[in-house]
């Protein structure tokens, strides 16, 4: 019979054997990672492990969206919508939650109503006319939870807010919960709703580790933060140079450098389903922009207006030499134009072809003003005279 020894020698192989056959899988570690990440309290102490747990999240998800795309055909032609008027906005939100009763309600659009779910089966836009703007809505297909993983087609609907200059996120009265889902959903996606791109320049170079510079202070994490955090995404030698104060997140966001940042308006529809106590509650915990019910035909000017304002529309107005401006239909722009950008937009050859500039208005110091270069920035009202070589 065998010794002790060798029985103890064998069952070590046996569990060596049965842990390698089962190895925790890269979905299993996501898994872990986030609920790790969930359940650890943030301070001053935990702020470098989260930063890094983070990190490591982050390089798992890129390895399996890479496994995933693999072999894999390219987007769905339905999805497919070629951008017009003067901005875009997309309507998203859960399946039946009105968003095409919403769309032919604002636009010139037909898309197709019923009272049961995924109705829309692919992406429909309309023109809204407003205040002389043409924005395009867009209509996409109701997603569900586990969209940005590719749920029901998730992954082509999220795709299309990529390219959005607004996203318009419905939030059904009667199932309000579905919010946190849709914010998760579209984070999850690289989509970045009402935040402004952190100032983060990221130089590579050959050798010299990871230096960090800053002309803010740090309070969301510590330089050496930073510099394991870089490293664990595979920077190791490159300047950090940070302008804004900004946490692992936006720092991952940066390294990753996929990411889109657009505006959103979030409206409460179906209104008249629900009794004015609950929606007042609803109110208070969502803070939507604009309450509506599509079917009573209320809240539909306001959320016009609020499409205009948060688009940042500007009115240009346009003066042709030795005549009177055209007061009565502006040229839309949005807010921080320049002359190049209303160049641009009349036809490519004006930029080429510009000699200089009269302006009248906020942003000139006196009526026709000269402007000889093309990056002067515009306001509202401003009434420009352009001439050409």
């Amino acid at each position: 019979m065998p010794g002790k020894k060798a029985v103890l020698k064998s069952r070590k192989k046996e569990e060596a054997v049965l842990t390698e056959r089962r190895k925790v899988t890269p979905e299993e570690k996501i898994k872990e990672l986030e609920k790790e990440i969930s359940t650890t309290k943030y301070n001053k102490k935990t702020q470098h492990a989260i930063g890094m747990m983070k990190a490591k999240l982050a390089m798992l998800k890129q390895k399996q969206i890479a496994r995933s795309s693999v072999g894999k055909a390219k987007g769905d032609d339905r999805y497919a919508v070629r951008k017009t008027g003067d901005g875009t906005a997309v309507l998203l939100g859960f399946p039946s939650v009105g968003k095409s009763t919403l769309l032919n309600k604002i636009t010139n659009a037909k898309s197709d109503v019923a009272a049961y779910s995924f109705t829309t089966l692919n992406a429909v836009p309309g023109i809204l006319d407003y205040k002389f703007a043409k924005v395009q809505i867009i209509d996409v297909p109701g997603i569900v939870s586990g969209a940005a993983a590719g749920t029901g087609r998730g992954k082509e609907v999220l795709s299309i807010i990529r390219n959005a200059d607004l996203v318009i996120i419905l939030i059904d009265a009667l199932y309000p919960h579905h919010y946190k889902s849709i914010l998760r959903e579209v984070y999850n996606s690289g989509v970045r709703i009402n935040m402004e791109k952190p100032d983060v320049k990221i130089t590579k170079k050959q050798r010299g580790g990871v230096s960090v510079g800053t002309t803010v202070k740090l309070t969301k994490m510590t330089k050496k933060t930073v510099v394991d955090i870089t490293r664990e995404m595979r920077i190791t030698n490159a300047d950090v140079l940070i302008r804004t104060n900004i946490d692992a997140d936006e720092l991952i966001d940066v390294i990753e450098a996929n990411r889109s940042y657009t505006k959103s308006l979030t409206i409460i529809t179906k209104a008249d389903l629900v009794k004015e106590a609950k929606l007042k509650e609803l109110v208070k915990n969502i803070k939507p922009d604009v309450v509506v019910s599509a079917e009573k035909g209320t809240g539909i000017e306001e959320l016009k207006e609020a499409i205009f304002d948060k688009m940042g529309f500007i009115r240009v107005f346009l003066k042709e030499v030795n005549k009177s401006a055209d007061m009565e239909e502006p040229l839309i722009m949005f807010k921080g134009c320049t002359i190049k950008d209303v160049c641009m937009k009349l036809h490519r050859d004006f930029v080429t072809k510009f000699k200089f500039a009269r302006l009248w208005g906020k942003s000139a110091k006196f009526d026709a003003q000269v402007f000889k270069k093309l990056n002067k920035a515009l306001a509202d009202e401003d009434v420009l005279e352009l001439h050409m070589n």
